[in-house]
């Protein structure tokens, strides 16, 4: 299974980087993961709702720019599906199971992710009602995707 990651903006917490650093280590044995950064819209403080969605669509079109056709996209959007560890490791397996072998997580900037993106998606992920910060939720992200792994191969780890 080929797993992309797709974000708005650059990484900068070291301490995150490490954590992301060792799921992508721990996942090498399951799946090819990789993480696409597409550079985050500079933004002042304060914006109207129109610039907000100006941001939005340009953020929105890099990530579409990177996304190939046949690739399997679930978004992060905090309206989304919420599912259990073992809800979302079924949900892959069943991806893997009818041949949906390439799967983009895409995780939007500080703003969120455009209604083109949006449309783009096969499936809309909620972790939580409550908002992360973007950056973290890579490593949410990963463990969740590593956790699965786990689960689908009855292996310890997610009790």
């Amino acid at each position: 299974m080929n797993i992309s990651i797709f974000c708005v903006g650059k990484l900068k917490e070291k301490y995150l980087r490490q954590g992301i650093d060792e799921f992508l280590k721990r996942l090498g044995p399951y799946a090819k993961v990789d993480i696409i950064e597409v550079p985050d819209e500079k933004a002042p403080e304060h914006l109207s709702e129109t610039e907000m969605e100006m941001v939005k669509e340009k953020e929105g079109e890099r990530l579409l720019a990177k996304i190939t056709d046949d690739t399997y996209v679930i978004i992060l959007a905090i309206d989304g599906k919420m599912l259990s560890s073992e809800q979302f490791a079924k949900e892959l397996d069943q991806l893997a199971t009818y041949g949906k072998s390439k799967i983009a997580f895409v995780i939007g900037g500080s703003l969120g992710l455009s209604k083109k993106v949006e449309q783009r998606a096969d499936y809309a992920l909620s972790f939580s009602k409550m908002t992360f910060p973007h950056q973290l939720m890579r490593l949410i992200l990963l463990e969740q995707i590593y956790r699965a792994f786990r689960i689908n191969r009855g292996e310890p780890y997610h009790k």
